[in-house]
């Protein structure tokens, strides 16, 4: 299959817990996904109400807006195919081991010169309210990401740390030492800058450590995060407090992820048909936690 990751890819995946630079976007496909993603920054478009979150802080003193929203994928066309990428849908079969349905996407954007720090954590803090833990990001800069605008940082190695208790999003970025031990704050002293040109992709595991720095250029740097779960995660809602959740379609406790919220991406007897066996995939032991099928 021409879109599939290599065996090399997958045990780099294995061995960092994420996998960078795998091209998923042409040059019409970033345009259109920029244009859209204006659109869907006005709190007047139509659909805003569809989304699940939107954040959208103004400074008043130059009136550069720095945003975050999820559930744009059901707002304007090309946003919305963004998941059914043929690259990425494969590229998510092989890294979760088996059928793979969308959690939901994310949109960022940090404007020219401004602040923005996304603190290191874990992305699977924030999803306890699913089980068992089988999930996978994929983040895709619609500029071309370096240190200077604040890209996608990584600690190689992370995700084998555990689930790690949550220091908050904003403001510090080195809050997380607090809870690490001298291991893993020595671990935090060699970072992975995803610098990525623009429509590459940087795929990761739900407990790599993760965060991103200020945007010091004079570029904005927009990115969007495709979010996905193995066929048959479930929903955990009983430990959630009602104000956490916005608009998110929450299932209720022990649903399985599915219809209009959760579409089925990839089935690889479907996609793949004899072919299946060709096509290499990771182990579960980096996916799940350990005893948990």
């Amino acid at each position: 299959m021409d879109y599939a990751l290599n065996r090399q890819q997958l045990d780099s995946f294995e061995e960092n817990g994420f996998l960078s630079g795998i091209p998923l976007l042409e040059p019409d496909q970033l345009e259109q996904l920029r244009a859209e993603l204006d659109k869907v920054l006005d709190p007047s478009h139509p659909g805003n109400s569809l989304f699940y979150e939107f954040h959208l802080n103004e400074s008043e003193k130059d009136g550069r807006v720095l945003f975050h929203a999820l559930g744009a994928w059901q707002l304007e066309p090309a946003l919305h195919d963004l998941p059914w990428s043929p690259t990425l849908r494969l590229a998510a079969y092989q890294l979760l081991g088996g059928a793979v349905r969308l959690f939901h996407d994310q949109l960022f954007v940090k404007p020219p010169e401004h602040g923005g720090v996304v603190a290191w954590h874990q992305d699977f803090s924030y999803w306890t309210w699913t089980e068992p833990m089988a999930h996978l990001s994929c983040w895709i800069p619609l500029d071309d990401a370096t240190v200077d605008n604040g890209c996608l940082q990584y600690i190689p190695g992370s995700h084998r740390w555990g689930l790690l208790p949550v220091t908050g999003l904003a403001g510090d970025m080195n809050a997380a030492h607090d809870v690490l031990n001298d291991r893993q704050r020595t671990a935090m002293e060699s970072t992975f800058a995803a610098e990525l040109p623009a429509g590459h992709g940087v795929f990761h595991h739900p407990l790599t450590l993760h965060g991103s720095a200020e945007n010091n250029s004079k570029q904005p740097r927009r990115a969007i995060v495709i979010n996905l779960a193995l066929d048959g995660v479930r929903s955990n809602a009983e430990i959630l407090d009602s104000k956490e959740t916005h608009n998110f379609p929450i299932l209720p406790q022990g649903t399985t992820l599915s219809g209009q919220y959760h579409p089925l991406l990839f089935h690889a007897d479907k996609e793949l048909g004899g072919k299946r066996d060709e096509i290499p995939i990771v182990k579960h032991s980096t996916v799940q936690f350990p005893g948990q099928t």
